[in-house]
């Protein structure tokens, strides 16, 4: 990862036998970028927040000051700031500063989260699971200094930003699918049922059956968007990459297999009876032309409550496999 493990001894905290004696038994760990751009003999205030009980010290570039020509401007202005906050929404985060290459952490509260990362999102990945972790966080200013290096870097700005961005949502089920899911089945929902009686004009324009099934359509996207949601939510706990849902266990207890199973089929049977009296309907003509503003309007939700039927039950199955280790 291009970083550096040292130890140094501290102005004011015993000898350097001390230091040694203390990066020997593992308890503290200084982590830095070995481009020069941190002054690794001020690192007094992280070994102090270490020392007061906090298990992550960040340094944070933007509290301490970054030197003229020590960051380049999309990372200063853009980068870096819209990274954090999205981390910081996501995951309710206080870091000031995800990226910075200078930060102090207990070892064995860092090796207790099996962090998996093999690029650039390693920075990431620390600050989040110790986040998700509930471990004790702090910042120290910290100064940025042009770095010292004879090569160019290895950093590419747009590719690395998205690995950040990748993580960030990869680690927040949440965002990445239960809430955009959840939008998607409500506003379907609700423009399905204001359709349903018959047409809606909305100034000039005449919504009408067209407008119906693509209604349909983003229930049955948002639905789908949720399963991937309770999918991923389920899987990422069972194998340690985020810490169990307390709502979601209550949700396990509540819904089974079973469960799951009966709502599915009494979906998928509601939607055969409005086909079934569709096709009643057509045969009452001799099976002729349809009047299609009519028609449509059950031939649509019972095609809908099928699809989610069908969906329903083999997801429940699915849900009871990834369950199984949890259990």
């Amino acid at each position: 990862l291009g970083a550096r493990v040292v130890d140094v001894p501290v102005k004011g905290y015993g000898s350097a036998l001390q230091g040694g004696i203390l990066a020997a038994r593992g308890r503290f760990v200084i982590m830095g970028d070995a481009d020069d751009s941190y002054d690794f003999s001020r690192i007094a205030p992280f070994v102090e927040q270490l020392r007061a009980g906090y298990d992550l010290v960040m340094g944070n570039r933007f509290l301490g000051g970054i030197m003229p020509g020590a960051m380049p401007p999309l990372h200063r202005y853009l980068g870096n700031p819209v990274l954090t906050t999205i981390g910081r929404i996501f995951f309710r985060s206080s870091c000031g500063d995800f990226h910075c290459g200078l930060r102090g952490f207990r070892r064995d509260a860092i090796l207790a989260l099996n962090l998996r990362s093999t690029g650039m999102e390693f920075a990431t990945e620390m600050v989040v699971k110790a986040t998700l972790r509930s471990l004790r966080i702090t910042e120290v200013p910290t100064t940025l200094s042009p770095d010292g290096r004879s090569r160019p870097p290895h950093l590419r700005s747009w590719r690395d930003g998205w690995r950040h961005l990748r993580f960030l949502l990869l680690y927040s089920p949440r965002y990445l699918f239960l809430l955009p899911g959840t939008l998607l089945v409500l506003a379907g929902t609700a423009v399905g049922v204001w359709l349903l009686p018959g047409p809606r004009m909305v100034g000039n324009a005449r919504l009408d059956i067209n407008t119906l099934l693509f209604a349909s359509a983003a229930i049955i996207v948002g639905l789908q968007i949720v399963l991937f949601w309770l999918f991923a939510r389920i899987f990422a706990t069972t194998e340690g990459l985020l810490p169990p849902d307390r709502g979601l266990e209550r949700l396990y207890n509540y819904f089974t297999l079973e469960s799951g199973l009966v709502l599915s089929v009494l979906s998928l049977l509601a939607g055969l009876a409005l086909s079934i009296a569709s096709v009643g309907e057509w045969r009452a003509t001799g099976f002729g032309p349809l009047d299609p503003e009519h028609t449509l309007r059950r031939v649509i939700p019972g095609v809908l409550l099928m699809i989610v039927g069908v969906q329903g039950i083999f997801s429940s199955f699915f849900l009871s496999i990834l369950g199984l280790r949890r259990q």
